[in-house]
């Protein structure tokens, strides 16, 4: 038995038999270190478990808690749901609420990747408005350095062409909302990001998949379904897609971008990993400078998914009618977060995180390439600082039924299927790891 585990069947343990009461405190990380004879790093690992697993909860600068109330039975049905009804909700909804121990689908990086970063930071930020909403297109002071941001990717944008979202699938649903009527067209990635294809399907959209290869959109197939379909927008990411880890070469980019003149359609770029990424890499934003691209950006990926903090970047015009459409269905996004969100931009701190984890995450991927190698484990896209791994499997395979499988061990995998926007017999089976989690000794047992 793993140190991990062994801390985690300590814990279980004493919390079922009601030796350890809800809301009780338990050991610190350097304590628990101390007490079981092993590593910080082990700690934090089997508290990333508990938590995940509904035994723990953690609350900034006072330590971790038992949870008030484990609901055993409500955790044994939801996880047999995952079980039996590995969908598109089921996923998202196992992302949001997790039920099973072992995170190698998780679409996020576990929070020990995050533990040396301080959340707790204090706001000195001046505030627009006292006591006031935020103003429509976001704290103005945020947008500035957003703009800075941007500037550094070869991307020239002024804060009046940057309004503030709740993050990238905020921003995709405002985008959805300005341009799109049921019945339009909209192409997107395949395999691609999930939500944004059930997002679409709710407004009734046509949606058409592009093949994503090694280098990118396969430019043939982009060229023929432009030319039969006329598309509005076409949904991609130029780096660290979701879910292959791959970029899109800048040839590729430069093909997208002519076709897009040609067929008069938009890209809608989502920059989810920009930051660990150097500023020159090859962006269409940047060659486009935001003429038929409009350009998201989050920290959901790179600080905390419960940061709900991102931003779109387009042409003047289209950016204020984007700042309507959020006044109208928000009213504001939280004046407070993103005045906390340019405290820590302007602080150095983010920068210093940013180096670290993009040094983490270096390690990580010749780490568990080198495994997946020595397993005979096929690995379609080299990932460039992303989460992702898109791990195919052998034909005639079922990745929805190895995803259920491994559910009934407490192992949480995301399906190629999924990622699909249309299923076809050509979509070969594949799964998505996410590197912090794939090196876990029960996922590779």
């Amino acid at each position: 038995m793993s140190k991990v585990r062994k801390v985690v069947e300590y814990y279980e343990t004493e919390i079922k038999n009601n030796r350890l009461k809800p809301k009780q405190r338990i050991m610190s990380i350097r304590a628990a270190s101390q007490y079981f004879g092993v590593s910080k790093n082990t700690i934090v690992e089997a508290y990333d478990r508990l938590m995940a697993s509904g035994y723990l909860k953690s609350k900034p600068s006072s330590g971790f808690f038992v949870s008030l109330s484990l609901k055993k039975s409500s955790s044994a049905k939801e996880r047999l749901h995952v079980t039996r009804a590995i969908d598109t909700a089921s996923l998202l909804k196992e992302q949001l609420n997790p039920t099973l121990a072992v995170r190698v689908g998780d679409g996020r990086p576990p929070a020990s990747w995050m533990s040396q970063f301080d959340f707790d930071m204090k706001i000195n930020a001046p505030v627009d408005s006292k006591y006031g909403y935020n103003p429509p297109m976001g704290f103005y002071p945020l947008r500035e350095i957003l703009s800075q941001y941007l500037y550094e990717r070869g991307i020239q944008a002024t804060p009046n062409q940057i309004v503030t979202t709740y993050g990238a699938n905020h921003a995709m649903d405002m985008i959805i909302k300005h341009f799109l009527v049921p019945g339009d067209v909209v192409f997107v990635d395949s395999p691609g990001y999930y939500p944004l294809f059930s997002k679409l399907k709710l407004y009734k959209i046509k949606i058409i998949g592009i093949d994503r290869l090694t280098d990118g959109s396969n430019i043939n197939q982009l060229e023929e379904k432009a030319k039969h379909y006329g598309p509005k927008l076409f949904f991609t990411q130029s780096l660290g897609h979701n879910p292959t880890g791959g970029s899109i070469s800048l040839s590729v980019q430069y093909q997208i971008l002519k076709l897009a003149e040609k067929y008069d359609f938009l890209c809608i770029d989502d920059d989810a990993f920009a930051d660990l990424f150097p500023g020159q890499t090859p962006r269409m934003a940047a060659i486009d400078q935001l003429d038929r691209v409009i350009y998201i950006g989050t920290y959901s990926k790179t600080l905390s998914a419960n940061l709900r903090v991102g931003y779109i970047a387009g042409k003047e015009k289209l950016i204020k009618s984007l700042s309507h459409i959020k006044m109208l269905t928000l009213v504001s996004s939280s004046d407070y977060l993103e005045r906390w969100l340019y405290e820590v931009l302007t602080s150095g701190q983010y920068l210093r995180h940013i180096r670290r984890l993009g040094a983490m995450l270096d390690t990580t991927i010749e780490e568990v390439l080198g495994l997946f190698e020595k397993m005979n484990l096929q690995v379609s896209h080299r990932p460039e600082r992303s989460y992702y791994l898109w791990v195919e499997l052998e034909e005639g395979e079922n990745d929805m039924k190895l995803a259920q499988l491994a559910a009934e061990q407490d192992i949480f995998l995301a399906p190629g299927s999924l990622f699909y926007p249309e299923k076809k017999i050509s979509n070969l089976p594949a799964i998505r790891v996410n590197l912090a989690y794939a090196r876990d000794s029960k996922f590779i047992q």
